[in-house]
């Protein structure tokens, strides 16, 4: 029998909560969150699920709920939100977001090897967190899926379409990394949920579709609380509850309106143009038969003063009422500022139905439609987009009637069948109840996906089928618990040839038959490629982490493939100007650049002749920014400049950040000047007895150990001395 599962589902832009979620707040709050929230507490309570961790980023804004703030948050006994810091305090939208997501990644990974809560499924939305899985998945070797809730290419094409220019649209939305993005989740994703059968066309737009798994799951709704209008609470204090709600409620649309006590048409939706809230005040606003039978309620999004919205929204409120205005719809349209989503949006689908109103959703293109099957659930029958996921829904559901959203003689046929046919109006409302228990439940939903999850993981020993074509690091090595992490420098400290390579055998020896406790880095200032060549060349067994480019660079290693831990470049380009300070060594005459291989992005390489090496001109030429760069001369002829930040001290102390490992556990050899930041802090440090003349004057200290034999044979010594072997 499979063990239970231990899923980590990915949400990074929304607010996310477990005291009410503040839906219609703004672009990114809306039915996104709602599913994952309403996903990750269903899937919690399926039999199969050990438990659900809900990763999301961490926000404490005074113009916000301090709930945001709480690192880890329980929502029950199997589910809990854990909120990781990045890009600072204050809420972003999730456009500002892209910038910072390998800072994310690198805090998610530290976060659970800290509290050892490595899942075994991963499940990403959008396609900012379909980044951070993908990172994720190739370290961890933990396979994902992912849902795109809506994707890039169509939003840039719109916004073309509509005569943005291709560098503002870029500059506002990011869209190449976004784009990037989800291609990279049709490629390493296990598979991609889409909520229609449709919805898997639209993917046909990017290069990897045919890379791509697709399984269409229909979203769920919580039916016990989308309850049909006539069902009867039998807990008094909720019955109570809800009875003032509905005043509320009421109270909210009445004051609008002259009658009040007229069947509703109803609208919901956030105010944007593409929800076509226009095109139904036009059929309305053109039809004096349809305002003596029905009063028109829309309520679009949540709005203090339109002045101060965003602009797009701002446009389609202002939009809104001036129709009403030119339709003259004053006590014939409602149109309330607020309504508090959680708790509200069922309320309002059972009062327009005992009403005896319709819900209208008109979108020029709805992925799913789950305004529609709330309504249903609810017994109020529906006119709906044909345009989408709605024109799957209403066959089976047979709730409502499907229409051209801008067929506005369409539209007010289908109102008025069911507004004035008594039969009708049933015939929808009863469908709808009874249907969306049986095909839209989230139970059916969660069921369909576990099932999914553990074929998957059953086919592939649990690594995932894709993993089976791209092969990834053994994350088993990183996962365990570390007594011991022993980083060594390459050139002079493991291996001399000089010397003969005294003790290299021995160590190698010791380091094949190490326990799962005593992890070993390579730390060099070559690059990956020259590390790669002295592995093969000394056959030497495979490190966990490789920190090379003069500690520029970090890789994680599984003998076919190194992994680039993005966070660390993260890390280091924060105040780092490449171009500029290549500008400003051109006027030192004493340094020759190395060849192309040698430079990379965070490392600016030259070579010098140790008799003219000048330190004071070099910061002169930097000019007053020197302080931000690391001046690395090595060996006497190699000339390195790096980021401040960029130090194989400050990689070690990155790596154990991530990784968990107390930097007391740390033993690090090394030989010359670019060795020493390794022996900072509670580090142990072990200089070899060849060391070179800028670690002459060091002697063996607490913390320090000179070791009287050259290179292995010195490590070895060290590594006797600090009782890590016998």
């Amino acid at each position: 029998m499979m063990k239970k599962l231990r899923i980590s589902l990915i949400n990074i832009h929304g607010l996310l909560k477990g005291s009410g979620l503040e839906i219609g707040r703004d672009a990114d709050n809306g039915g996104q969150t709602k599913y994952v929230y309403e996903l990750a507490e269903f899937l919690s309570q399926h039999e199969d699920v050990e438990h659900v961790h809900l990763f999301t980023r961490l926000i404490d804004d005074p113009a916000l709920s301090p709930e945001y703030a709480v690192p880890i948050e329980k929502i029950n006994e199997k589910l809990d939100i854990r909120r990781i810091p990045f890009l600072g305090k204050k809420y972003k939208a999730k456009e500002q977001l892209w910038e910072g997501l390998d800072t994310f990644v690198s805090g998610v990974m530290q976060h659970i090897k800290t509290h050892n809560i490595f899942p075994d499924w991963i499940h990403s939305h959008y396609g900012d967190a379909g980044y951070v899985a993908a990172e994720l998945s190739a370290v961890l070797n933990i396979p994902f899926a992912h849902t795109g809730h809506s994707l890039g290419f169509y939003k840039k094409k719109k916004l073309l379409e509509s005569g943005l220019s291709e560098e503002e649209a870029e500059k506002r939305f990011k869209f190449k990394e976004r784009i990037a993005a989800e291609e990279k989740t049709l490629e390493l994703s296990e598979f991609i949920v889409t909520s229609t059968e449709q919805e898997i066309e639209t993917y046909k737009a990017y290069k990897n579709f045919e890379l791509g798994k697709y399984h269409a799951i229909s979203p769920g709704i919580d039916t016990r609380k989308f309850a049909p209008y006539y069902f009867q609470e039998t807990d008094m204090d909720k019955q109570m509850e809800e009875t003032q709600r509905k005043y509320w409620v009421s109270e909210t649309i009445s004051k609008f309106l002259t009658n009040p006590h007229k069947p509703f048409i109803l609208a919901l939706s956030r105010p944007d143009r593409h929800k076509n809230l226009h095109t139904l005040i036009d059929v309305y606003g053109k039809d004096k038969e349809l305002q003596s039978i029905a009063n028109l309620v829309i309520f679009a999004g949540i709005r203090k003063d339109i002045a101060k919205m965003p602009e797009s929204e701002k446009d389609v409120l202002t939009d809104l009422l001036l129709l009403m205005d030119k339709y003259d719809l004053y006590g014939k349209m409602a149109i309330p500022k607020k309504h508090d989503v959680e708790n509200e949006v069922s309320i309002i689908y059972r009062y327009a139905a005992e009403k005896r109103g319709v819900f209208v959703n008109l979108a020029l293109h709805e992925n799913f439609g789950l305004t529609v099957i709330e309504s249903a659930s609810s017994g109020l029958p529906v006119v709906v987009t044909k345009n989408g996921g709605p024109s799957e829904i209403i066959p089976v559901c047979q709730n409502g009637e499907l229409v051209d959203p801008q067929n506005e003689s369409q539209i007010k046929k289908a109102l008025r069948n069911i507004l004035t046919d008594e039969n009708q109006w049933k015939y929808y409302s009863n469908n709808g109840a009874i249907n969306i228990q049986k095909y839209y439940s989230w139970l059916s939903h969660v069921n369909q996906y576990i099932d999914l999850v553990k074929e998957n993981l059953s086919v592939s020993s649990g690594a995932g089928i894709k993993k089976q074509h791209y092969p990834n690091i053994n994350v088993g090595r990183l996962k365990r618990k570390i007594d011991h992490l022993l980083v060594s420098d390459i050139d002079g400290t493991l291996i001399e040839p000089k010397f003969d390579n005294p003790g290299l055998h021995d160590l190698k020896t010791h380091l094949i038959n190490r326990t799962e406790k005593m992890a070993f880095a390579m730390a060099s200032g070559r690059n990956l490629e020259l590390v790669k060549k002295v592995i093969d060349e000394e056959q030497f067994p495979l490190p966990d982490f490789i920190i090379c480019s003069v500690g520029t660079e970090i890789y994680y290693t599984n003998g076919t493939d190194y992994i680039l831990d993005k966070g660390w470049a993260k890390f280091l380009s924060g105040r780092w100007k490449r171009d500029d300070i290549v500008n400003r060594l051109k006027e030192v005459k004493w340094i020759k650049a190395q060849e192309d291989n040698a430079q990379n992005p965070y490392k600016i390489s030259y070579y010098y002749e140790k008799e003219q090496y000048d330190h004071d001109e070099l910061i002169r030429v930097l000019g007053p920014n020197w302080y931000k760069v690391n001046i690395i001369p090595s060996h006497g002829q190699f000339l390195d400049f790096i980021p401040k930040r960029a130090s194989k001290g400050n990689a070690i102390k990155f790596l154990c950040r991530k990784w968990a490992i107390p930097l007391i556990n740390v033993i690090a050899a090394g030989d010359s000047g670019n060795d020493i930041d390794m022996f900072r802090g509670p580090v142990k440090g072990i200089i070899v007895g060849n060391r070179s003349a800028e670690l002459a004057e060091y002697e063996t200290t607490k913390s320090i150990y000179v070791a009287k034999t050259f290179a292995s044979e010195g490590i070895l010594e060290g590594l006797k001395h600090y009782k890590i072997i016998k």
